[in-house]
This record gives structure tokens, C-alpha cells and sequence, in this order.
């Protein structure tokens, strides 16, 4: 039975030799590619792909809330992380996202079919290099003690902050967001509000730090 796939990764040269090297294999057809993560919601509900590699760093949309935006329209689709990110906050946030399984970019290419053969059986994969990540999360009850915390943000506010960290004006946001610059303009005041935090550079710096962004 053949595995539709789908890469999200903003480096071509990722996503060519990527493609190149899994459709050699009989068992997968490389049915989509994406540089981004709004493009990558669209293109997974169109398309609808058995499993999505997804990287986090993406302009426009993070890997994250692309993530949780594919998933709460599609669950069934299963989501990869693939990301050069180690971190505790990464991997914890991209599994809350909904990801089923979650590898380095340094990983082998042998570990990679073995965590997409793992989410084809309806199971979760982390790789072993991050998993005393997740334990330690769970012995601490889940609670989380990174200093940022954006949950009080709706989901158009995370993304309007993504953009605005990005360097996009009112007009812009407006356009990719299909919204008008009236509703940026009050979003943008409402960010600022919930977060204290007045100053573009300080939205921008907020932004990076609470993995909205990855600049």
C-alpha cells in the first residue's frame, strides 16, 4: 500500500532531495510540497496526504500552528516533525500541536522511514535523542517552566504576531490573512494589550522567544 506524503520545509534543496530520495522507494508517493506553513494547511486539505513531514522554522505560518491548524480540520492526517530544534519547547509545543511523531534533521535516513512506518500503524515516534524531553516534562506533571506563555492569545492573534515579528505591514497581514487592515490594526492593539507590550521590538523579541517565529 502506497504512503501519500507531503514535505514542508522553506530550504528547496531540502525539499527536492528529500522528495527525490523517498519516491525512489515502491511505498511512497511524494503527492505535495510546501515552502510555508499557510500554503501547507492549504495543500493538506486539498490533497489530503497519509502523513505530513513538517519542519517548524516556516515563514507565514510556524510548523506549529500549522500543525494544530491541519489537525483540527483534518485529525486524521498524522504530522512528522522534522526539525533541527532540540529544545524542550519545541518538541513539547509541536506534540500539543497534535504532531504524532517528532525527529532531528540529523537524524539517518534509516530512522526516518522507521518513523514513518511507526506512524503508518497508528503509533507515536520521538526520536530516542529527545526522549528524556518528554519524560522529564511528564515527571513535572506537564508544567511548564519557560517564562513565555502566549496560550492567552487566540489563534488569528498568534498569527498576526508571527507576521508582524516577520517584518509584514497592516496591509500585508491583511492581504495573507484574508482580513481587512482595520481587523489587523485591532488585533495588533490586543496583542499589545495581552501581552503588556508596546513596542514592536518587544512584540518582535516576544515573538522569537516564545517560538512564534523563527528569525
Amino acid at each position: 500500500m502506497t504512503t501519500k506524503l507531503m514535505l514542508v520545509d522553506d530550504h528547496t534543496i531540502m525539499l527536492e532531495c528529500l522528495s527525490t530520495k523517498l519516491e525512489k522507494g515502491d511505498n511512497f508517493e511524494v503527492i505535495a510540497r510546501a515552502k510555508d506553513g499557510r500554503t501547507a494547511v492549504k495543500l493538506a486539505l486539498e490533497l489530503n496526504p497519509d502523513i505530513i513531514i513538517m519542519d517548524i522554522s516556516l515563514p507565514d505560518l510556524n510548523g506549529i500552528d500549522a500543525t494544530h491548524q491541519i489537525l483540527k480540520l483534518a485529525p486524521h492526517i498524522k504530522v512528522l516533525g522534522l526539525s533541527m530544534h532540540s529544545d524542550k519547547s519545541h518538541v513539547i509545543d509541536m506534540i500539543k500541536a497534535g504532531a504524532s511523531g517528532y525527529i532531528l534533521k540529523d537524524c539517518s535516513y534509516k530512522e526516518l522511514l522507521f518513523a514513518i512506518d511507526i506512524l503508518n500503524k497508528d503509533q507515536f515516534y520521538i526520536t530516542p535523542q529527545i526522549t528524556g524531553i518528554i519524560i522529564k516534562d511528564l515527571i513535572s506533571c506537564g508544567a511548564r517552566t519557560t517564562e513565555i506563555s502566549h496560550e492567552e492569545l487566540s489563534q488569528k492573534e498568534r498569527e498576526v504576531l508571527q507576521l508582524i515579528a516577520e517584518g509584514h505591514s497592516s496591509k500585508e497581514i491583511a492581504s495573507d490573512l484574508n482580513i481587512t487592515i482595520r481587523t489587523v490594526d485591532a488585533h495588533r492593539m490586543n496583542i499589545k494589550k495581552k501581552l503588556d507590550i508596546h513596542t514592536t521590538a518587544g512584540l518582535v523579541k516576544y515573538a522569537i522567544r516564545a517560538n512564534l517565529t523563527f528569525l
